[in-house]
């Protein structure tokens, strides 16, 4: 009796715990992916990462504070359903005002503005994969010094947020900086980054259900795919088997930015990086999705990356990247019909999700020149 009393209060607390993600790797999953800007760039998104027999790749794109729309985001998630693609949403906050070269710091009534409004659109697919800002291990990209105890609670605060709203929020850690070397208020060693904000919230691995890495084959984005240490396209295994000895929990990896530079990696070589990469590195277990850095960069200097020129011409990434068999993805979709659902008028999508002064957001750029500058960091 004692068993059964045991259960009834286990289910009664814990209603949807056990079963609310859905494993991406337990059904047919196609890792190949693209990390883009905009929502426009889907068609030519998904003709990549489904090109050669794929269905179902993976995009992972950038929201930031300042553009919580609610007509421009449902737009975007169902074209991702129409062209068969998955998102990964970043959220990210902006630019500081009087200095472009560093992304605000956030709190969490941003975290609470992002649940609210993310929660209120409908996903292609059952599980919504959010990662939770960038290279945070970055001064820049957290508000002129990086602060992993800070991020932790951050983190924490994300995952508890996200998952009252949904239990189908897939929740991702920030992807490092795998060259940063610690400099006081400059930058943090990723792995130095990740001891520190289990100390500082011993749980947070546990409440999160993937990393985010930026397997970025460096010094220079140059190194080739077989030497594989702590600073190359193999950084990832290092950063998952550092959290599972310290949480005990071996989550799945989403590779959300990677690539070579074309400026350092001859043409003729990234054919065969690429499928070196995706034979014998990025096949891991437990690597769910690889987006390399970037579908269309508009210029230096991170055209080097760019998969695209002048918007619609494929460079060498884009070809050696189209050339590689892809699979037939099977994600798990959500009950919601999208052909059902309502869709809001564009004087709701103004609607306000945030709890700040409105007057900050009217000192705030567009959100495409933004993310332009945090690009060029001018």
């Amino acid at each position: 009796m004692k068993y059964i009393t045991a259960l009834i209060f286990f289910l009664f607390f814990f209603p949807s715990q056990a079963l609310a993600l859905e494993n991406p790797l337990s059904v047919p999953n196609n890792k190949f992916g693209i990390h883009i800007l905009f929502p426009e760039e889907i068609p030519q998104a998904s003709a990549l990462v489904n090109s050669n027999g794929g269905s179902w790749g993976y995009i992972t794109i950038p929201v930031q504070s300042t553009d919580r729309d609610l007509v421009k985001w449902q737009k975007f998630m169902d074209q991702a359903n129409t062209y068969k693609v998955i998102p990964i949403v970043r959220i990210a906050t902006e630019n500081y005002y009087f200095n472009t070269k560093v992304w605000r710091r956030p709190n969490e009534s941003d975290i609470v503005d992002f649940a609210n409004f993310l929660s209120s659109l409908e996903w292609p697919t059952k599980n919504r994969y959010v990662t939770v800002f960038n290279e945070v291990n970055r001064g820049d990209e957290w508000g002129g010094d990086p602060n992993p105890e800070e991020y932790a609670k951050i983190l924490s605060v994300t995952a508890i947020e996200f998952k009252a709203r949904s239990d189908d929020f897939f929740i991702i850690s920030a992807g490092l900086d795998n060259a940063s070397v610690t400099i006081p208020g400059q930058s943090i060693n990723q792995f130095e980054y990740l001891r520190r904000m289990h100390q500082a919230v011993p749980e947070v691995f546990s409440q999160i259900d993937g990393l985010s890495s930026h397997s970025y084959p460096n010094p220079a984005f140059a190194k080739p795919p077989t030497i594989q240490d702590q600073m190359s396209i193999a950084s990832f295994r290092f950063e998952k088997d550092l959290v599972k000895r310290l949480s005990g929990k071996d989550l799945p990896i989403f590779i959300t930015e990677t690539g070579w530079s074309t400026n350092k990696v001859s043409e003729n070589l990234l054919t065969s990086y690429y499928e070196y990469a995706f034979t014998h590195v990025w096949n891991d277990e437990k690597v769910v999705a690889v987006t390399p850095f970037i579908l269309f960069a508009g210029g230096e200097p991170f055209g080097q990356f760019s998969f695209l020129k002048n918007g619609t011409e494929p460079t060498e990434n884009h070809k050696a990247f189209s050339r590689l068999p892809k699979s037939k993805g099977a994600p798990i979709f959500p009950k919601t019909v999208l052909s059902q659902r309502v869709i809001p008028t564009p004087k709701d999508s103004v609607k306000s999700f945030e709890t700040k002064n409105n007057k900050e957001k009217d000192k705030s750029s567009q959100p495409a020149a933004t993310i332009l500058k945090w690009l060029l960091k001018i």
